[in-house]
């Protein structure tokens, strides 16, 4: 006991020594939830709420209200308000709410509490003590806890605790917290599961290491049959990395496992969706392949000791295909496609449209027409119905090759009723605009509620100097300085092209015209001084 109290007094040094990053009266307005069946490593359920009425539950509404001076004095006299004496299932309830808040000054406030009244620390307790450090951006306590639990007696930490902290390196692009977390469950040897192999494609992308990618799916399904939640993280990560032909193969045998039915996902109370299956660890691996060596010292692999082709033959991927045609008639949708159109697989349908959501956007940045065209086509044979994001996606394909199929995108959204995001208006500007069709490109600008890049209004301006339409040009500039759009050089170029010489359609070639030029081009040099803009090559040539 001298020893835990010790650890614990050195560790909540440590986090009182940390500032708060975003904490004084932060708030977020998820409803309060208080779990019923939450069970204890002893096998008990946990204390509920109707048997303590006034203590947990009113900590965590003065928490839930910003009060956290009434909650603070609550805790103060949760002792000698229990009618039973004090364990850690007396806290799990704040601890929950603290972790999803995230609240990780509170817990620190509970675990001080908790020693001070020599009550001991369980697992499930712990885990929402770590989450809540992990979900507030606290790396460094967070690892200082697993040190302080890997010294306990008591407790140990074990794989979801570390599972958190790596979610958390990644979430934050922390690649030096997320080596170090790596390098921690190869030296505790916790192995992995389905929930760590995710996390790790996660970091994967993060470096952008495809051939790592690669070796994390030979891995998984080496040692877990396919799961639909699995296989769409794969997707997501494959089409982030650019490999549209391994997103595409999972892909089909994600659509292949989802007919065969009797999917295992479900949704939480919080409206997180998992695969409600068994999870078992796959015990570590120290050898040369581990994967999580490779990951922490970022290892590029070689593309021929780990093809991209995956393991899933092309005969495979052409039979499902093949599947996936004959589903497009009536029969077929009667029969085999009962699962999807039903409602009883709400969760399975919105798991592939997503997927097939991530592939389109990736279509898009590798101006890959055919496979998005593919895509939608399959969609329609599932039953699936295009979101706005697919359209999204759709629009930014078909942009590339004209602005008339763009066009037709969008008629077919707006028959469905849905109004496209800013950037699909933004994208459909810009073909428009290279089209030479600049009344349509300037009437998707005007919808454009909000513009966070000048890429749009650049295009328009660089066709108004093509088509020397000045007035429309002011038009558009000003638009984007009401918008409150940061130009960037190109825009500047843009503005010396039209602005930044005589030009004979509006002005005479007299000293007159050439004192306006002057002024406009002072005007323009010090919008670029406003805005911090250097001068490029090009913008220095236009003042020549």
């Amino acid at each position: 006991m001298h020893m835990y109290g010790y650890r614990a007094r050195v560790f909540l040094r440590s986090i009182s020594l940390c500032k708060s990053k975003w904490h004084n009266h932060h708030l977020h307005g998820s409803l309060i939830h208080f779990s019923q069946n939450l069970t204890s490593t002893a096998g008990r359920e946990f204390t509920e709420f109707a048997t303590e009425p006034s203590m947990q539950r009113q900590v965590v509404e003065a928490l839930h209200s910003g009060d956290r001076k009434k909650a603070s004095d609550l805790l103060s006299d949760f002792g000698s308000r229990s009618r039973h004496s004090l364990t850690a299932d007396h806290f799990v309830h704040i601890f929950e709410y603290c972790a999803r808040s995230p609240d990780p000054l509170f817990v620190m406030e509970i675990l001080r509490f908790m020693e001070l009244k020599g009550v001991s620390m369980n697992n499930i307790c712990s885990s929402l003590m770590m989450q809540a450090l992990c979900n507030g951006g606290y790396l460094e306590e967070a690892f200082d806890i697993v040190d302080y639990l890997g010294g306990s007696q008591r407790l140990y930490p074990v794989l979801p605790l570390y599972n958190s902290l790596l979610r958390s390196c990644t979430t934050m692009q922390n690649i030096i917290q997320a080596s170090r977390c790596l390098d921690l469950m190869e030296k505790k040897m916790v192995g992995k599961n389905e929930v760590t192999y995710i996390e790790l494609l996660k970091l994967a992308v993060l470096q952008k290491n495809l051939p790592a990618a690669h070796l994390i799916w030979q891995e998984y399904i080496k040692n877990y049959s396919m799961s639909i939640m699995a296989l769409d993280r794969f997707i997501w990560s494959f089409t982030r990395l650019g490999d549209l032909e391994s997103a595409y193969k999972i892909l089909l045998e994600m659509i292949s496992l989802a007919t065969r039915g009797n999917i295992p996902i479900a949704r939480t109370v919080h409206g997180k969706v998992y695969t409600n299956r068994l999870d078992i660890p796959v015990p570590s691996n120290k050898g040369p392949g581990s994967t999580m060596l490779d990951l922490k010292e970022n290892k590029k692999l070689d593309y021929c000791m780990h093809p991209p082709l995956m393991y899933i033959p092309d005969s495979i991927s052409a039979s499902i295909e093949q599947q996936i045609i004959c589903m497009g008639n009536k029969k077929a949708k009667s029969t085999e496609l009962a699962g999807l159109n039903g409602q009883k697989h709400p969760l399975l349908k919105k798991a592939l449209s997503r997927s097939f959501d991530d592939i389109i956007h990736g279509c898009a940045k590798q101006k890959n027409h055919m496979l998005a065209r593919k895509l939608m086509l399959q969609m329609t044979n599932l039953g699936l119905q295009p979101s706005r994001h697919t359209y999204n996606g759709i629009i930014k394909v078909v942009s590339h090759r004209s602005f008339g199929d763009a066009i037709r995108v969008l008629k077919k959204m707006q028959q469905k009723n849905l109004k496209p995001y800013d950037s699909t208006l933004a994208s459909l500007s810009i073909t428009c605009s290279k089209a030479l069709q600049l009344d349509l490109a300037e009437a998707f600008l005007n919808q454009i509620s909000e513009c966070l890049y000048p890429n749009p209004y650049n295009a328009l301006l660089a066709s108004c100097d093509q088509l020397n339409q000045l007035e429309r040009a002011i038009r558009v500039f000003a638009k984007m300085e009401q918008k409150k759009v940061l130009p960037n050089i190109r825009t500047c170029e843009l503005l010396f092209s039209l602005f930044g010489v005589v030009n004979g359609h509006y002005e005479d070639s007299d000293a007159l015209s050439k004192v306006d030029v002057a002024k406009r081009i002072n005007a323009i040099q010090k919008h670029m001084a406003n805005n911090g803009i250097q001068h490029s090559h090009l913008s220095m040539n236009k003042l020549e």
